[in-house]
């Protein structure tokens, strides 16, 4: 029976991943494509991208730090997607809990570093869960769509932290960038000397997506949330309280994205400045759908756009090609997962019922 149960858990798990291997596949050859088009050497131009991506410890980790605050951000996105909620709003919910984080981190001076990393990190958390949780409410009480209101809000949490950081905590003179001020070294996540490959930040990711499968698959919330993602209807004749699991669930994936905010200002940059977050919400969306919507899906999916981040700039020095042309690739990948038929009918493969997904809920059902 073990044998068994371990050989159907290999066909699901080969059946999950082939679709966006696939996907991968065809975007590094109309990459390849477009390379060549362009006078580049495809081959010269992929190995220095895994050079610079892989080619030492140093690059080994700055792909980990570039996959970190990905991680969190995929499982935002991908967390909300088991309620049937598309939480575009993952990048507002990080740039709160960066900031948050940054300013619990250089405000508060003398605490000892086990009390002053967690204090900033659960701070950023909670900063994102808030933010998180207003589409939340607006969803589950005035039938406002998640999409609408969270893309919205995301253009309000550019402006508002662009703002914060600006007026009330830039850093001081002689500084004139806007920016905060250096958090204490006690708020800052260390990293290991033996393994100097290896951020904490990484490790804790991991962490996370470990809780957040567990979360979903062995707690009777998880299989509520589960259950409103699948029919709220059906849920609420259930007796499960659809509105509060919808205010809960966004609240809970803002926590993992303000989460990651934190991770990033406290682990890599050491301060909240504009423009070093922008764009991570919105890659959680490729990251969610490269892993499938499943926690541990979102670890690789994250490593893979890491990895190709990381080593665009190595790319562009050994073979002139313009970093641009990741955005082009991932852009593509994306294309091909949620475009997946065009992939099943190349090589006939039929949709199984856990594979198949419902983006979000109706624009007025709850």
């Amino acid at each position: 029976m073990n044998t068994n149960w371990f050989l159907s858990l290999l066909r699901s798990s080969f059946r999950a991943a082939i679709i966006p291997l696939i996907a991968v596949l065809l975007a590094a050859v109309i990459g390849a494509i477009i390379l060549a088009a362009s006078d580049a050497s495809p081959a010269e131009a992929y190995q220095a991208l895994l050079k610079g991506a892989f080619g030492n410890s140093r690059a080994t980790a700055r792909t980990l730090e570039k996959a970190t605050p990905l991680i969190f951000s995929g499982l935002a996105v991908a967390f909300a997607f088991k309620a049937g909620l598309f939480n575009i709003g993952a990048q507002g919910q990080l740039l709160f809990g960066a900031l948050t984080s940054a300013v619990i981190g250089f405000s508060i001076q003398g605490l000892p570093a086990v009390v002053h990393i967690p204090l900033a990190l659960v701070g950023g958390g909670i900063a994102g869960a808030l933010y998180g949780a207003i589409p939340g409410l607006l969803k589950a009480y005035t039938g406002a769509h998640e999409v609408i209101v969270t893309i919205m809000l995301n253009y309000v949490a550019i402006q508002m932290t662009d703002y914060l950081t600006d007026v009330p905590f830039k850093d001081p003179p002689p500084n004139i960038i806007t920016r905060t001020p250096l958090i204490a070294d006690s708020a800052r996540i260390p990293s290991i000397e033996a393994l100097d490959f290896l951020p904490l930040g990484f490790v804790l990711a991991v962490i996370i997506a470990a809780l957040v499968w567990w979360l979903l698959e062995k707690t009777t919330l998880g299989y509520e949330i589960k259950t409103v993602g699948r029919n709220p209807n059906a849920a609420h004749y259930a007796g499960i309280r659809v509105a509060r699991m919808l205010v809960l669930t966004m609240a809970l994936s803002g926590l993992i994205a303000g989460i990651g905010g934190a991770v990033e200002t406290q682990g890599v940059i050491g301060r909240d400045q504009p423009g070093f977050n922008v764009g991570l919400g919105f890659d959680g969306i490729t990251i969610a759908l490269l892993g499938k919507t499943h926690p541990f899906g979102v670890i690789p999916a994250a490593l893979l756009v890491g990895a190709m981040r990381a080593g665009s700039s190595q790319m562009q020095f050994d073979a002139g090609v313009a970093t641009e042309i990741i955005d082009v690739i991932l852009a593509v990948i994306l294309f091909f997962v949620t475009a997946d038929i065009i992939i099943r009918k190349v090589i006939r493969l039929r949709a199984g019922k856990e594979e198949q997904m419902t983006l979000s809920t109706g624009w007025g059902q709850q």
